[in-house]
């Protein structure tokens, strides 16, 4: 299609992305603005119809399905190499999106693997020392993806204090098979403090339908305290996530305990 978007309008569409680390611009595609970054391998394309709708696309089928529910779907024109795209009406909708293509783009799958990957490529594993250490790095990787995928907050109670949160691993680091496991962003959680510590301990899982489920060895009283109540869910949960938390109802959840 004919490049049609208003000199004014690029302009805006240009800053929003740099603002939101796409760094890089790397011109026009027909009706579309590409663009890049120096921290991430994803690339986006840009593009508006008046100041009514606003067009993202961009050029992960990871990131393209984890934006479905910002916008509208877009079915084409889509930028050649893109691999969906979405529609708001918005510029504050519109920030909202690319932000959140950007904190996906380096945080879903193979993504933390690959900085790992590079981090530690050149340290030594001679001894259990340095072999901590190196752990020690994929650690906070890990952290930091889940940190990005859910906008540092916690998955169940929104709690927004970074500090305070926690990554846990539905699957644990060391009964993981891989690296590619263990720095998988759907093998983890982000918990505050106290349901971090059921779900390690098998107090508490997590259903396929996202609905937290407590173990009969937590009392009414304990269930009270803790906050774990019906209707109590976990936000943000994806297809990924259910490769792993049947590991976690199987082997950690107390299921079989009774009061």
């Amino acid at each position: 299609m004919t490049f049609t978007v208003a000199p004014n309008t690029i302009t805006r569409l240009c800053g929003l992305a740099r603002d939101n680390g796409f760094d890089l611009e790397h011109g026009r595609d027909g009706g579309w603005l590409a663009f890049a970054s120096t921290h991430t391998r994803l690339r986006l394309w840009l593009s508006a119809v008046g100041e009514q709708v606003y067009m993202v696309a961009v050029s992960q089928q990871n990131v393209a399905l984890a934006l479905a529910d910002r916008g509208a779907p877009l079915a084409s024109p889509l930028p050649t190499g893109s691999h969906g795209a979405v529609t708001v009406t918005t510029v504050e909708d519109l920030r909202s999106v690319v932000r959140r293509a950007y904190q996906l783009a380096n945080a879903l799958p193979d993504e933390l693997l690959h900085a790992y990957q590079d981090q530690t490529r050149n340290l030594p594993t001679s001894t259990e020392a340095e072999r901590l250490a190196v752990q020690r790095v994929g650690q906070d990787l890990f952290r930091d993806g889940l940190l990005r995928y859910w906008e540092e907050r916690c998955a169940v109670t929104g709690l927004a204090v970074p500090e305070l949160l926690r990554a846990s691993h539905i699957k644990p680091w060391a009964e993981c098979e891989s690296d590619a496991e263990r720095l998988d962003v759907f093998n983890g959680l982000l918990l505050a403090p106290h349901l971090d510590a059921a779900f390690d301990r098998g107090f508490v899982t997590v259903a396929d339908d996202g609905t937290v489920v407590a173990s009969h060895a937590l009392d009414a009283s304990a269930r009270e305290l803790l906050g774990v109540h019906v209707g109590l869910r976990l936000h943000g949960l994806a297809e990924g996530h259910r490769r792993y938390l049947p590991w976690h109802r199987a082997r950690v959840f107390r299921a079989a305990i009774t009061k």
